[in-house]
């Protein structure tokens, strides 16, 4: 992606960073809408019946609604469309790829155990994920992390896609909604994943790159928190849509912010602060994990063990080479 002109300096408020990341994530989402729109009505989509996702009572009107062209829905990607991390899946590709040695490998282990066991981001696991990518992918041109990204696609992201949220986003575009996926992800990584899955487009992190080559700086800050809240103020504007009709997702209380700004906001696999708020304030919930342990840490009840086990070896090894 071509750097934008107004990249900000560093000494800009996090608010300013904010709005800034979100408008230059909501610029590259609609610059890719158009080639997602094409390659989609390439493709026959499955028919999918909006009344098994949204089940409703007979007092509740129709949800989503058909042929409303003012509303649409934003979807958070990790651990509410997919499960895990984007970044982290990415990593492992990479490193198979031998862009990065194993001792990076082991510490992207650690992160994506601990994400998946409590069910939450920690705000250093994710800078420091933040980091290591934009380290890993400098220098090298956003076409060939492109190509690489469909190939990780398939290798590692695809048989992680929650079939509940997969089936909510389908409804919305059954009833001729566009659909965005919202993640702090490289905005890359998160139209292959929104393109697979047949959605209209993806709000990402937009990193800096000149003609066509990584410069490993970002423009503005991740897409992250407050930062998702601008992007889709700042999409909606743009594409003249009206928010309180709009439906958000996310298994995130980061998110908050986001879930906040539109009519319908809906917890998925939420994290305990996210499902406390979201009853207080008699939001909808989806919780698509199954088994009783997963319901509290957010994984599948058979890779608990997996999970815990790789994550204990990833902590061995950093504690080793710390030391």
């Amino acid at each position: 992606m071509a750097v934008l002109g107004w990249l900000t300096p560093r000494r800009r408020s996090a608010t300013a960073r904010s709005v800034l990341a979100g408008e230059a994530a909501a610029e590259a989402a609609r610059k890719s809408e158009q080639q997602l729109a094409q390659l989609a009505e390439a493709e026959a989509r499955k028919a999918a019946a909006p009344d098994s996702a949204f089940p409703s009572s007979p007092s509740e009107p129709e949800f989503p609604v058909v042929g409303d062209d003012l509303a649409a829905a934003f979807f958070d990607l990790d651990n509410t469309v997919m499960q895990g991390a984007a970044i982290f899946h990415f990593g492992r590709g990479l490193y198979k790829r031998k862009f990065f040695q194993r001792r990076d490998l082991a510490r992207f282990a650690w992160q994506q155990a601990w994400f998946r066991l409590a069910g939450v981001e920690d705000p250093e696991h994710m800078q420091d994920a933040r980091e290591s990518a934009l380290s890993i992918v400098k220098g090298h041109r956003v076409s060939e992390l492109m190509s690489i990204g469909e190939e990780i696609y398939d290798e590692y992201m695809a048989d992680r896609i929650w079939p509940g949220t997969r089936a909510l986003a389908q409804a919305h575009l059954d009833a001729g909604q566009k659909v965005w996926l919202v993640t702090a992800a490289p905005v890359e990584t998160a139209t292959i994943i929104a393109r697979r899955l047949g959605l209209t487009g993806a709000l990402g992190t937009v990193a800096e790159s000149v003609n066509g080559v990584y410069t490993g700086r970002l423009v503005g800050e991740p897409l992250h928190g407050p930062a998702k809240a601008e992007a889709v103020r700042a999409l909606a504007a743009a594409e003249g849509l009206d928010l309180t009709r709009c439906a958000a997702y996310s298994d995130s209380h980061n998110d908050i912010p986001m879930l906040s700004l539109v009519g319908h906001p809906y917890a998925i696999n939420p994290d305990a602060k996210l499902r406390k708020h979201a009853r207080a304030r008699e939001w909808r919930l989806r919780d698509y994990r199954t088994g009783r342990k997963a319901a509290k840490v957010g994984i599948p009840a058979a890779a608990g063990v997996g999970a815990l086990a790789g994550g204990t070896a990833a902590a061995v090894a950093l504690h080793r080479r710390r030391r």
